[in-house]
């Protein structure tokens, strides 16, 4: 395919993931990627600004998505609740953010061609 022949659906972005993309959730993965050895729920609670269910909730969906594991340590009435990245959900994570990264791309390349035109119209002399 020649440099100038841009595939049909160019800007589908197909691979960002729906279940990453919400908002709350792509910041507990971010909040564990920064944090390999795990976060607690209170720790991860914090960083994310969630409440106790929002969170309990969208832990549970990336849960069931085998994107991090959630175990509880200790007594009954005082176990800890951790969160810990899996392996194929750091990858999933990865593979988002590149798809995340053409979309910047993308849009980097339209700002620049605008901005472009922007300038021929605003001083036609320098065109």
């Amino acid at each position: 395919m020649s440099k100038n022949v841009k595939p049909a659906a160019q800007f589908a972005y197909e691979g960002l993931d729906r279940v990453i993309h919400e908002r709350a959730r792509l910041s507990v993965l971010t909040s564990l990627m920064t944090h390999p050895a795990g976060c607690s729920f209170v720790e991860l609670k914090q960083m994310c600004a969630l409440t106790d269910g929002n969170l309990a909730r969208h832990l549970q969906v990336l849960e069931e998505e085998g994107m991090v594991r959630v175990t509880k340590e200790g007594e009954s009435g005082r176990a800890q609740t951790t969160v810990r990245m899996t392996a194929s959900g750091r990858k999933r994570y990865f593979e988002y953010l590149e798809a995340l990264e053409q979309v910047v791309r993308d849009a980097a390349a339209v700002k620049e061609h605008a901005g472009g035109a922007m300038q021929r119209t605003l001083n036609p002399a320098k065109a």
